[in-house]
C-alpha cells in the first residue's frame, strides 16, 4: 500500500510542478508579447514599455485561455492606427512560449 501512496504522491507533486512552470512561462511569455508589441507596434519604449508589458500580464487573468490577451493586444494596437492580425499574434504567441518554457527549464 505504501508504493501506491508514494506513486500517488509524486504524481501529485509532479503534475503541481508541471502546472507551476505553464504559470510561468505564460507570465514570462505575455510579459515577452507586451514588450514587442510596445515596441513594434506602439513605439513605446523603457519604462512605458515595461508598464505596457505588465498591462498585458495583467489581462491574462480576466478569463481562462488566451482570448483575453489576444483582445486586449489587438484592441491596444487598433487604438494606435497600428495593425496585427489574430494570427500573426497567436504564432508570436507560440513562439514566445517555447521560449519562455525553453527559458524556464534552463534555469532550472
Amino acid at each position: 500500500m505504501g508504493g501506491f501512496q508514494d506513486r500517488e504522491r509524486a504524481e501529485e507533486s509532479r503534475f503541481a510542478h508541471d502546472a507551476e512552470l505553464t504559470f510561468k512561462a505564460n507570465v514570462r511569455r505575455d510579459r515577452k508579447i507586451g514588450l514587442w508589441v510596445a515596441s513594434e507596434f506602439l513605439g513605446l519604449e523603457g519604462e512605458a514599455a515595461a508598464n505596457f508589458a505588465s498591462e498585458v500580464v495583467a489581462s491574462d487573468f480576466e478569463k481562462p485561455g488566451d482570448s483575453d490577451v489576444i483582445e486586449f493586444v489587438l484592441r491596444r494596437v487598433s487604438e494606435a492606427g497600428g495593425e496585427l492580425t489574430e494570427a500573426r499574434l497567436k504564432h508570436r504567441m507560440d513562439e514566445m512560449l517555447r521560449e519562455a518554457m525553453a527559458e524556464l527549464k534552463a534555469s532550472s
